[in-house]
């Protein structure tokens, strides 16, 4: 019942900036090819920040044949189509009712699995296999009701690059969930090179070396990334960059510890991410941080610096 289509998507360049009276409004839509700290020496692609295509990317919806059950050391049980590639699930869709809010640019970077001939990995309950018919018509496999893609960045059996990408993307467990090693459950951290999700809230830790720096709900450092700018407010971190520096998600500002309140706003980035801004300043964590605590990414590249109560950035080696 999956129908193919080719698609094609040229890497160009691109910045993200928010139009809102608050942090400044514009209208500049210029190419940037600076490339962030960290990230893959490619220009950032207009593919909404969710990783640039690869070179032959646009293979459209193909079918997921024969699904099987891998186990990955840091992940555990992950769902594969019959090729071994890595099936994932995206937070922004929804599966009560089943409904996929990834198309355009989007699309092509994660290309969905074509329902119609899936037959259910051994080990896992059958009745999870159903489709949902896309804004245009073509049927899309889901598992538990998800929607289900492959990453046009995994090129081989085992790849799992698109897991926890703009901490929205996630591997899919053989029942649908998350897949987390020990346990399906929804909110288990991702593999290394992932991104993480916020707890809820921002706070104030105090570093020997940093002094007073802001946290996410989970005690990981808060960074800043000198090529952004804040009026208007601009992400420059877009492609790979987010792989290594997953945005900071809204958090609620009532529950916040000693941060600045001075233009505490969300950017509404085009790739449908929203982040969390200090002082108009976006800000984002580091996948390099296993732990709280952990300040390894200050200073990388001289572009991110770990970022004070006020917003503004720490500078100290």
């Amino acid at each position: 019942m999956g129908i193919k289509r080719g698609t094609t998507l040229a890497a160009v360049a691109m910045t993200v900036v928010l139009a809102a009276t608050a942090c400044g409004t514009s209208d500049d839509k210029a190419a940037d090819n600076t490339q962030p700290a960290g990230a893959a020496a490619q220009a950032p692609a207009a593919d909404g920040g969710y990783g640039a295509p690869a070179a032959d990317a646009g293979s459209g919806a193909k079918p997921g044949g024969q699904l099987a059950i891998a186990n990955n050391d840091q992940l555990g049980a992950v769902l594969t189509d019959s090729a071994g590639l890595t099936l994932y699930r995206f937070d922004k869709d929804t599966a009560k009712p089943p409904k996929s809010n990834c198309d355009g640019d989007c699309e092509k970077t994660w290309p969905v699995v074509a329902a119609g001939d899936a037959t259910a990995a051994a080990g896992m309950d059958p009745s999870l296999l159903g489709e949902v018919v896309r804004s245009d018509g073509s049927k899309q496999l889901t598992v538990a009701g998800w929607p289900a893609y492959r990453y046009n960045k995994d090129a081989k059996a085992g790849d799992f690059n698109g897991q926890g990408v703009g901490g929205v993307w996630f591997a899919l467990g053989p029942d649908g969930k998350k897949a987390a090693k020990g346990a399906a459950t929804e909110g288990a951290p991702p593999a290394a090179g992932g991104a993480a999700e916020a707890d809820g809230k921002l706070s104030v830790a105090k570093d020997p070396k940093l002094g007073d720096h802001i946290v996410d709900g989970k005690g990981m450092t808060v960074y800043r990334f000198k090529p952004d700018t804040q009026w208007p407010m601009t992400s420059k971190c877009v492609g790979d960059c987010l792989n290594k520096w997953p945005v900071v998600p809204p958090v609620e500002k009532a529950k916040d510890k000693g941060i600045a309140e001075k233009n505490y706003t969300v950017l509404n980035r085009p790739d449908g991410l929203k982040q969390q801004s200090v002082d108009c300043w976006p800000v984002y964590t580091f996948t390099g941080d296993k732990k709280p605590g952990d300040i390894n990414g200050q200073g990388v590249g001289g572009t991110w610096y770990a970022v004070s109560p006020d917003g503004k950035l720490i500078t100290v080696q």
